[in-house]
């Protein structure tokens, strides 16, 4: 039970990563120009919230510093003074993050690891954050609707 509902994930993550591109564009191999999001676009502090699609709907809000280079990016949550260093990468119009292991927010004492995908739509960015903690059971992995905003 618990491999199909990895399976059922994994497949609902593919889908949001390969799911980004609008139909009718070209790929940047097939357009021969990259025409893709780039780390200066989004450079900068944002005010983030990562709200559970079920459950419990208590939104995670943090503060994604983003550099001008595809590295030296953080989330810092309210309260903890260190920042959590989360590795990313682009791809075409999607920034794919990747981020842990460390405390979870949302359960003391339980190390999560997260994965997400955010494209940037006028002045938000918005996407879809999975979090899988080290925990055995059904409850090892959620699923959240991230968004946030420039930091003023």
């Amino acid at each position: 039970m618990l491999n199909l509902k990895r399976s059922t994930c994994v497949v609902l993550f593919s889908g949001l990563i390969f799911g980004c591109a609008k139909s009718g564009e070209q790929s940047a191999d097939t357009a021969g120009a990259s025409s893709g999001l780039a780390a200066a676009d989004i450079a900068g502090k944002w005010n983030m919230r990562a709200v559970p699609f079920s459950g419990d709907t208590t939104p995670t809000t943090f503060v994604l510093t983003a550099t001008g280079e595809n590295d030296g990016w953080t989330l810092t949550f309210p309260g903890r003074p260190e920042p959590v260093p989360t590795r990313i990468r682009f791809d075409a119009d999607s920034i794919v993050t990747e981020t842990g292991p460390y405390e979870s927010v949302r359960r003391k004492g339980v190390q999560v690891r997260t994965k997400g995908v955010m494209r940037l739509e006028g002045d938000t960015l918005v996407g879809t954050t999975i979090a899988r903690y080290t925990t055995q059971g059904a409850d090892s992995v959620l699923m959240l609707r991230t968004s946030g905003v420039r930091a003023p």
